[in-house]
């Protein structure tokens, strides 16, 4: 175990599902639009800067010509160009004072959560995204007729899929093939915890009958490796933009994971993962060999444990051999021991946690439903469908399912069972509120949100990796690019809060 490696900071993107229930021939991406634009919360509003954005440089250290979803995103601004708004006030971005962004992604609201370090500051701002949107909807339902729908998951059981994707930033010294090596067999085996289950067999673009998985997204992943995020999905995302200094860091883009509900899952989820790139990068960086399970058919697998009834997830390792989804899962257990810092905030209780549902998962999986979300709605929606002698075929079991993720509090049946007290590690609501308007302490969020909130009027645009205000004497770029260490995050923080114009921040942060 070294004492040396640096954290891993993470972060979510949640795209939201939104319908409305009285008007069939709404336009989801004007209804999407219209719900960002209704936001009141403190932050900027189309200052974000798309200039240093490149989708299409992978890892491999390519640049592709054209995305597979370059055809979808011509189709998308040809119909935007026949909308009466900018480019600018269609993705209506915000920049929150709390250091998240919020904005229209298509015809879904997004909200990306800022960078945060420690699991309880994910779980907070995870959870201030919700509110946040659930906010703009009650706005939006006042000045229309009808509520607005939101949910909380990845499926439209048409065969179209939307992301809760993960972001972890790590040292770019871990090479990219030790990287893939080492984790795509985690990924594929994680669904296990991290699935949020879904009544419906899908493929891209259709659906394909009835029939419960413990994932969300596993039907709609056909490659191992590529820069696609929306056509053709890869188990492992290739895209290669750091939003920080690229020489010394990567971010690492998971595209696989479901949306979960249930914060033990959403913690565990993130938790785990985080601790398999710490142990990556710490045997990466030893002379003591690491070997990493592996799956003879990593794509197949997902979908077979995915879809298994017996939940008994048996899989083939490398050269065939016969294993299953928790033996895979107990070898990476075993090496996070091996390798993580147990004295890093957080590590000691996610690999305790890690352990007890492996245990759980592989005595009776009904015992986890008071933390993992496919198991909470299988046994809700089962218990339904018998007290209602519903056949395995009726869509009213999809329609249930789509109630578990639906982000209301009086009507979703996911905030039914959290309301009764049968659901593990929710955060106090006072820590949630905190999070709409406040960044994390320990990230560069910190000096994010700070800008945003005491020189919001002079901001002229914004990224993760740079705030740029408008001073007296020009531009005044505050960079985040490599603003990692807390001593650094203490100076820049103090020169904020003490700077009374932009001109003064300057002068204090160069001094």
């Amino acid at each position: 175990m070294t004492q040396t490696t640096p954290p891993i900071l993470f972060g979510l993107e949640t795209e939201y599902g939104i319908a409305r229930d009285t008007d069939e021939s709404y336009d989801v991406v004007a209804e999407s639009i219209a719900l960002v634009r209704a936001a009141a919360s403190p932050g900027v509003r189309m200052r974000w800067d798309y200039g240093c954005e490149d989708p299409h440089r992978d890892m491999r250290g390519f640049r592709v010509r054209e995305l597979r979803q370059d055809t979808d995103e011509a189709g998308y601004r040809a119909q935007d160009e026949a909308r009466p708004l900018t480019f600018a006030e269609i993705k209506s971005d915000l920049v929150l004072s709390n250091g998240a962004r919020f904005y229209n992604d298509h015809a879904h609201p997004e909200y990306c959560t800022p960078e945060c370090s420690t699991l309880d500051e994910l779980a907070a701002h995870d959870r201030a995204g919700d509110q946040l949107v659930m906010r703009c909807a009650a706005t939006l339902a006042g000045e229309r007729s009808g509520p607005v729908l939101l949910y909380k998951n990845n499926s439209d059981f048409r065969g179209h899929s939307y992301g809760c994707h993960e972001n972890y930033l790590l040292p770019r010294s871990l090479p990219w093939a030790s990287l893939v090596r080492g984790i795509e067999a985690f990924l594929v085996t994680r669904q296990v915890f991290a699935g949020a289950g879904k009544f419906g067999i899908e493929d891209e673009d259709r659906f394909l009958g009835p029939g419960f998985q413990i994932s969300q997204r596993a039907d709609f992943f056909t490659e191992r490796q590529s820069v696609d995020t929306m056509q053709r999905r890869p188990l492992i995302n290739t895209r290669d933009e750091p939003h920080a200094d690229r020489h010394r860091w990567r971010r690492f883009h998971v595209i696989l994971g479901d949306a979960n509900l249930q914060p033990f899952a959403t913690r565990l989820k993130v938790g785990t993962t985080a601790l398999v790139l710490e142990a990556l990068v710490a045997a990466a960086a030893s002379r003591d060999p690491q070997s990493w399970p592996a799956l003879e058919d990593p794509l197949g697998a997902l979908r077979a444990i995915s879809r298994d009834p017996a939940f008994r997830w048996e899989v083939r390792g490398s050269g065939g051999r016969p294993t299953t989804a928790i033996e895979i899962q107990r070898n990476y257990l075993e090496t996070a021991q091996r390798w993580c810092d147990p004295s890093r905030p957080g590590t000691r209780e996610v690999l305790a946690d890690w352990d007890r549902v492996l245990a759980d998962l592989a005595g009776d999986p009904a015992q986890c439903a008071d933390r993992l979300d496919w198991v909470a709605k299988r046994s809700l929606i089962l218990d339904f469908q018998r007290s209602e002698s519903l056949a395995a075929d009726d869509p009213w079991l999809r329609s249930l399912d789509l109630a578990y993720h639906h982000l209301d509090l009086a009507s979703g049946l996911y905030f039914g069972l959290e309301q009764a007290g049968g659901i593990q590690g929710v955060p106090a609501p006072e820590a949630a509120t905190l999070a709409l308007t406040h960044p994390p302490q320990t990230t560069r969020a910190l000096i994010r949100g700070a800008c945003i909130r005491k020189f919001g009027p002079a901001v002229v645009s914004a990224q993760w990796d740079h705030v740029t205000l408008r001073g007296r004497n020009g531009l005044v770029v505050v960079s985040l690019l490599d603003l990692f260490a807390p001593s650094d995050l203490r100076r820049y923080h103090d020169a904020v809060l003490r700077a009374a114009s932009p001109d003064e921040l300057k002068t204090l942060l160069n001094s």
